[in-house]
C-alpha cells in the first residue's frame, strides 16, 4: 500500500523532513505543490472537489487541467473533479471531458453509487479508481460503510483480479482487510504537532507507512490483519 500524506504541512522545516515520502497536493491548497514536486517519491493531485462542495463554489475544471499540465508525469497522477451528491450522469459526463492521460488519471466511484456504474469505470481504461465516502457511507470504517466496502470488491473479484483501487480519506484503513493499493490522509499534517511520541511529522508517517493491507481480496479476513509497528 501506498501512504500519500495530505498537504500543505508546514512549517516548510517539517515538510522537508518528509523528503522521500508519497504526498498528496490539493487544487484547492496548492500551497507546497512546488516544493513536493523536489522531495517526493510521487505526487497524487486531489482535484479539491470537496473543499468546493463544502465552501460552496464550483470547481474550476479548466483551470485544474491547466494547472496539472506542468506538474502531471510518471510517477505522480492526478483525479479527474468529480460532482460531490451528484448522480452517475453528471459524472462519467466529466470524465469524458478530462484531456489528460488515462494512465496518468484516477476515476472516482463514489460508494452510494450503484456497483455497475463501478464495473463502468473499471472497464473504461484508466489507471486507477478511487473510493469516494458519500451519502450512508460517509463515515469511513463504520458499518455501513464495511459493508457496502465488502459488497463492491466482492462483485469486482468475481469479475478478475482487483484494479488499483484509492481509498479518499482513507488511510486508517490501512492494516484492515481491503487490498487498497494506497490512500490519503491529512492525519500528519493536521496532528504531528499534537503527538508527543512522534515529536515530527516523519517519525509519525513512519508508522503510518509501516501499517499495510493485503495484496488480494479475501472475503473472509478480519479486521486487523496488522498492528502498527512503532
Amino acid at each position: 500500500m501506498i501512504h500519500y500524506h495530505g498537504t500543505p504541512l508546514s512549517p516548510i522545516s517539517a515538510l522537508l523532513t518528509m523528503a522521500g515520502k508519497h504526498f498528496c497536493v490539493s487544487y484547492a491548497r496548492p500551497d507546497d505543490a512546488a516544493r513536493c514536486l523536489q522531495i517526493a517519491q510521487s505526487i497524487m493531485y486531489d482535484n479539491g472537489a470537496f473543499s468546493a462542495y463544502s465552501k460552496g463554489y464550483e470547481l474550476d475544471f479548466k483551470g485544474y487541467c491547466s494547472w496539472l499540465e506542468a506538474r502531471l508525469g510518471h510517477p505522480h497522477w492526478a483525479i479527474i473533479p468529480d460532482v460531490i451528491d451528484g448522480t452517475e450522469e453528471d459524472n462519467y459526463n466529466m470524465i469524458k471531458q478530462w484531456p489528460h492521460k488515462k494512465e496518468l488519471s484516477a476515476v472516482v466511484w463514489h460508494m452510494a453509487d450503484s456497483i455497475d456504474y463501478l464495473h463502468k469505470l473499471i472497464d473504461s481504461g484508466y489507471s486507477k479508481i478511487c473510493f469516494g465516502s458519500s451519502g450512508e457511507y460517509w463515515k469511513v470504517g463504520s458499518p455501513k460503510w464495511e459493508e457496502r466496502c465488502d459488497e463492491a470488491f466482492n462483485s469486482i473479484a468475481k469479475n478478475g483480479q482487483v484494479p488499483y483501487i484509492h481509498m479518499l480519506r482513507g488511510l486508517n484503513m490501512a492494516g484492515k482487510r481491503w487490498p487498497f493499493a494506497s490512500a490519503d490522509s491529512v492525519n500528519v499534517a493536521r496532528n504531528f504537532k499534537d503527538k508527543g511520541k512522534y515529536k515530527d511529522p516523519e517519525k509519525m508517517a513512519r508508522a503510518i507507512d509501516s501499517v499495510q493491507t493485503p495484496v488480494l481480496w479475501d472475503e473472509n479476513l478480519t479486521n486487523p490483519i496488522q498492528e502498527n509497528l512503532f
